[in-house]
């Protein structure tokens, strides 16, 4: 079973992690110079699907709330992007911040009545809105805008010329530009007062209130920031996909990002990739194991990630490093 309050490291990046952290950009930078374009869009999906895991990561693992309805706020971001673009003719890159500012202000707003519930209370409120999506999306009332159940096309975006890079590895560099940028505010968020203020209520909210923590207005915000972080990947995915559609973000996507936080590891920021990855690469490998039966290969493969990584595939990788040889346990 997933560890429900894994430690929190606020330690700053060591020389060895510093020189991994280059490598690894460096490597994200050269990837689609070396694959096809079909992985490229593979590969960006998942840094699309990263952005929103470390969002719900902010609110489930760092501050305790459960959410089974982060894919409610996905589709906002998603068909804000599309409208936006669509009907409005607004830039592609502009989309993005403003799909991240509507479900910040909607996320807030949701955060408010539901700081009367915790625990399960709180999981079954944020999966009554993942039920709910999807025919809010479709209803008459709205189609004229959401395009119903037909949903909305997107124009693809072209590269600049002067890049000289395919229309699929330029989305590939747009989506890792603004993964770096909300990483790193995401890192300094939950390195700073905000960030110990979240685990605090997570671990002792009543010792957090009596030290003067307003555990209100900290969850609120949190709930907010985390919609934030899963609008902007639902933008990102729209303009990607080049498509929104209601079934496209049924209850299925909600679970899919709890199993990713999960799978990567609560409260740790890399686990966000590895779920991200997870999320895009396993459904297609279960499927390419057995086409009748892709989704009991896809359990299988859940059922050993959990027995072998309990605490997520960045609990795994911290557990293997800190076995090295010259490397001290944390």
């Amino acid at each position: 079973m997933a560890e429900l309050n894994p430690p929190v490291r606020r330690a700053a990046l060591s020389r060895h992690q510093a020189i991994g952290l280059a490598l690894l950009l460096a490597g994200a930078c050269a990837l689609p110079f070396v694959v096809s374009n079909y992985r490229v869009f593979q590969f960006t999906l998942a840094l699309v699907y990263a952005i929103a895991l470390l969002g719900l990561n902010m609110l489930t693992g760092y501050n305790g709330q459960i959410s089974l309805g982060h894919g409610a706020f996905y589709a906002v971001g998603a068909y804000t992007a599309a409208i936006l673009m669509d009907r409005f003719g607004v830039p592609y890159w502009l989309t993005v911040p403003v799909a991240g500012a509507v479900c910040l202000v909607a996320g807030f707003l949701f955060g408010l009545p539901a700081l009367r519930l915790e625990g399960v209370y709180l999981a079954l409120a944020t999966f009554a809105l993942a039920v709910a999506m999807p025919q809010l999306l479709k209803y008459k009332g709205l189609e004229e805008w959401t395009g119903g159940v037909q949903g909305i096309v997107i124009v693809k975006p072209d590269a600049p010329p002067w890049s000289g890079l395919s229309q699929d590895q330029w989305l590939y560099f747009v989506v890792l530009g603004f993964a770096l940028v909300l990483f790193g505010f995401g890192w300094n968020l939950l390195r700073g007062r905000i960030g110990r203020a979240m685990v605090a209520i997570r671990d002792q909210p009543i010792a957090a209130r009596a030290m003067g923590v307003n555990t209100a207005m900290v969850k609120s915000m949190t709930f907010g920031v985390s919609a934030m972080y899963t609008g902007i990947a639902g933008a990102l995915g729209a303009i990607v996909i080049q498509f929104v559609a209601p079934d496209s973000f049924t209850l299925f996507l909600s679970i899919s990002l709890v199993v990713g936080v999960v799978v990567g590891g609560l409260a740790s920021i890399p686990g966000a990739i590895y779920g991200g990855i997870f999320i895009q690469f396993i459904p297609n490998i279960a499927d390419q194991i057995s086409k009748a039966a892709p989704w009991a290969i896809y359990g299988i493969f859940l059922i050993v990630f959990m027995y072998v990584m309990p605490t997520g595939v960045a609990g795994f990788v911290r557990l293997v490093a800190s076995r090295l040889p010259g490397r001290r346990p944390r």
